[in-house]
């Protein structure tokens, strides 16, 4: 019997790289963490988790299966979320969206900004870069993280990410440097999304090129990767989402190098809570910022 603990577990294990660290994020101890994915792989009939030389990565199945996963628990994360504002309707709520990428910066500063405003509550929504400026021009969500934001927006950048060319070992240049995008395109090509508009396809697109040979598409970035290191082609992916261990899948920059902005965005007429919410995230930034 599976149930929602169990690919919580899961996604933390991916995510953390080990099952000790997974298990430790959940609270429990790994012999329980272990025990719960031997248990699912037998209830599924299928391997979730390769574990090769101390590390643990996603199967290729497993790594669909973390998409269904992350969408469940975010279903979870929101119907939460319509729960507390039901049990306590006075209470002004904020509403702040991104992409799943944008969390790990904003969660513990939304944490900290509840902390010190103890009576005003954030509801995460979480989206593509498209539903998230579109959440945003209806008034529906205060504040949102946007991808290489417009000029004329007020929009505060908070981090960059740099493109990079993944190979598997078939396609690997042993003697390059880095690689220009029309050469990684005509390669046999798996396509990630991330669940954003920005991705190669559109990349390729504003460089007036085309994925010569698209071998498959998949929405989660850590899927592309287990496709890559599994031989079905090559990608493009943020630096920021890329494991640790190579596992022989060549990276490489691209010549020219590519970079995707994050910026925090505000709906055209905030309330004040959601002013005081911006200014509290800017200050985060600016802190930052300064730290480097």
């Amino acid at each position: 019997m599976m149930n929602l603990i169990h690919w919580r577990l899961y996604v933390a294990i991916v995510e953390c790289g080990s099952i000790s660290a997974g298990a430790a994020r959940c609270g429990i101890t790994q012999s329980g963490a272990s025990q719960a994915i031997a248990q699912m792989e037998h209830v599924l009939g299928a391997a979730l988790l390769l574990r090769e030389r101390g590390r643990i990565s996603p199967t290729p199945f497993g790594a669909r299966a973390l998409e269904h996963a992350r969408a469940m628990l975010a279903e979870l994360g929101q119907l939460q979320a319509l729960a507390r504002a039901q049990r306590a309707p006075a209470a002004p709520s904020l509403r702040v969206a991104g992409f799943a990428s944008s969390r790990p910066w904003l969660a513990p500063r939304l944490r900290a900004f509840e902390r010190a405003h103890p009576d005003t509550g954030v509801v995460w929504l979480e989206g593509g870069d498209e539903e998230v400026e579109a959440w945003l021009a209806a008034g529906t969500v205060d504040l949102g993280v946007v991808l290489d934001p417009a000029p004329e927006l007020d929009a505060t950048v908070f981090g960059e990410d740099e493109w990079l060319a993944v190979l598997p070992p078939a396609l690997a240049r042993p003697q390059a440097r880095d690689i220009a995008l029309a050469e990684l395109l005509a390669l046999p090509f798996v396509l990630a999304t991330g669940g954003c508009w920005l991705h190669a396809q559109r990349l390729a697109e504003r460089a007036g090129l085309a994925i010569a040979d698209l071998r498959l598409q998949v929405r989660d970035w850590s899927s592309a990767w287990a496709l890559v290191r599994d031989g079905a082609g090559a990608s493009l992916l943020p630096a920021s989402v890329l494991p640790a261990e190579r596992d022989g899948v060549q990276v490489l920059p691209l010549q020219p190098r590519l970079q995707r902005r994050f910026a925090l965005v505000a709906a055209e007429h905030p309330a004040p809570a959601a002013r005081q919410l911006r200014r509290f995230l800017d200050e985060a930034i600016s802190g930052a910022t300064g730290a480097r």
